[in-house]
């Protein structure tokens, strides 16, 4: 059996973490809000017609910070359409998904079912089809507190206290030639720079994110970067980044390493982010908002949900309703290792998306309200991941793929509440074959006991959880974790994620 051997020492810190970084998505897109979030006819439905079932998922998921509300949808979407009576509210053609947008859940709406989620708002503006004035209209309309035409006319829509929104995207994926608007870098870094100005001009405090790359193989990847953050360097908080992952023609070595790419993906942008502040002589450190990122079978959206034709626009169509089997979840799981592995500047983060597209809770109108393979390493990764992120000396052997080389078998993170005095180990096993014994040497911490195990394995990598199913994947406690003096020791059963907490 092969082994790997790792060391925690609370002493050396990656940097702390922001609860940001468990955030996720909510876009007008599919079944994402209606008969997701909002389903007035379903049994467990409110007053408000959000569904219970949902919110008790949402809650338990741990998200902190929502996107909303988009995504390719905010590019085309005017905010006015979503406040006011819900009779008067215009039904609108949505270009990014070619479908019907309604606008019965507006900005109120989504607000009100924050509270109940307890999550915060993370607005977008459009400035792929609008401009800067609109974006301050919206500002005025959410956070101020009365006595303008805009505050007042919340007021009178039903939201006493402003919404009190601080974190703000320019625009979302203005490098992709798919969205409306689309822009040069040279060209969206002078509206977002303007837009951040005036935006700041109401409230210096808000934090903005101007949008990076839409992925890392872009063509303008790395220089679009570079040309936007030149023009909004002083203006900004935050650069964006997407990713998404998918298993490409049976390549399930490469698919279990995508982690991989995500770090190289952080650490250039970093790197060209500093390149900016280095040039400009500036004192001030530009993070990164990971405001897209998921297992996403993007070739199955294209060959099979993409909705055409000039006379079918379907209200809430099913679409991007991917089923997330057990190697996607272990992807997944990694995915979150590395945003945690990237804390001192990752401090933001939207799992996209939260409900039944891409996601991990679905619901089945009329039905029930299920947990997809991705959401336990989300769910557990939220909770137990407190404090800081440590840096780990982690040796393991590797493996051959056919897109990243030569591949650790084993990644992982760990991470240290001074607080609570409690710590979390997270780690995978991409070997497809062989079950991993890693030896983890703990002295730094003290004296420490195990206080729970959770591994998500499964002898089928390509069991799903299904309407039909819906409890058929979840995770086990590992027995195999033994502590004998200074070192811990588990066993990583083949393609597996699992988290350890210690206190």
């Amino acid at each position: 059996m092969p082994t790997a051997r790792l060391t925690i020492d609370p002493h050396f810190a990656i940097g702390p973490i922001n609860r940001r970084l468990f955030g996720s998505f909510v876009e007008h897109l599919g079944r994402c809000v209606y008969d997701g979030l909002y389903e007035p006819g379903h049994p467990s439905a409110d007053a408000e017609g959000f569904r219970q079932d949902v919110i008790d998922l949402v809650k338990e998921l741990g998200v902190s910070a929502i996107r909303y509300p988009g995504g390719n949808f905010v590019s085309g979407f005017r905010w006015e359409d979503s406040v006011g009576p819900k009779e008067d509210r215009p039904r609108r053609l949505d270009l990014a998904w070619h479908s019907t947008e309604t606008n019965e859940v507006g900005l109120h709406e989504f607000a009100s079912w924050l509270d109940k989620v307890g999550s915060e708002l993370m607005l977008a503006v459009n400035l792929g089809t609008r401009g800067t004035l609109e974006a301050l209209d919206l500002l005025e309309y959410s956070n101020i507190a009365g006595g303008t035409a805009l505050s007042d006319q919340r007021i009178a829509n039903g939201a006493t206290d402003a919404f009190g929104v601080k974190m703000w995207c320019l625009g979302n994926e203005m490098d992709g030639p798919w969205q409306l608007g689309h822009r040069s870098a040279d060209d969206y870094g002078k509206i977002a720079s303007q837009t951040a100005k005036a935006l700041r001009q109401v409230d210096p405090s808000l934090e903005l994110v101007v949008c990076g790359s839409s992925s890392a193989h872009m063509p303008t990847f790395g220089e679009w970067e570079r040309v936007v953050l030149t023009h909004t360097y002083d203006d900004v908080d935050y650069i964006s980044c997407h990713a998404y992952y998918e298993e490409k023609n049976g390549d399930l070595d490469s698919f279990l390493a995508s982690a991989v790419d995500m770090d190289h993906f952080i650490e250039s942008v970093v790197a060209t982010a500093d390149h900016v502040k280095a040039v400009n002589g500036s004192s001030k450190t530009i993070d990164i908002s990971f405001d897209e990122w998921n297992v996403w079978y993007i070739d199955r959206y294209h060959g099979v949900d993409k909705i055409e034709g000039v006379d079918n626009w379907p209200v809430a169509p099913r679409l991007l309703e991917d089923a997330y089997s057990v190697a996607d979840a272990v992807v997944f799981g990694n995915l979150m290792i590395s945003l945690l592995k990237h804390a001192d500047r990752v401090t933001s983060a939207s799992l996209a998306q939260l409900v039944n597209v891409i996601a991990p809770i679905m619901t089945e109108p009329g039905g029930i309200a299920w947990k997809q393979t991705t959401y336990f390493p989300f769910a557990i990764t939220s909770r137990l991941a407190q404090g800081r992120a440590l840096e780990l000396k982690l040796d393991a052997p590797t493996y051959s793929t056919e897109v990243y080389g030569e591949v650790p078998l084993v990644d992982a993170v760990a991470t240290h509440d001074d607080e609570t005095g409690r710590s979390a180990v997270f780690l995978v096993n991409r070997s497809q074959t062989e079950a991993i014994t890693v030896t983890i040497d703990i002295a730094g911490l003290g004296a420490v006991d195990i206080l729970e195990t959770h591994t998500l394995a499964d002898d089928d990598l390509t069991a799903v959880n299904t309407l039909q199913d819906p409890e058929r994947v979840g995770v086990h406690a590992n027995d195999s974790a033994t502590i004998d003096g200074r070192e811990l020791t588990i066993t990583l059963p083949p393609v597996s994620w699992t988290a350890i907490s210690l206190g």
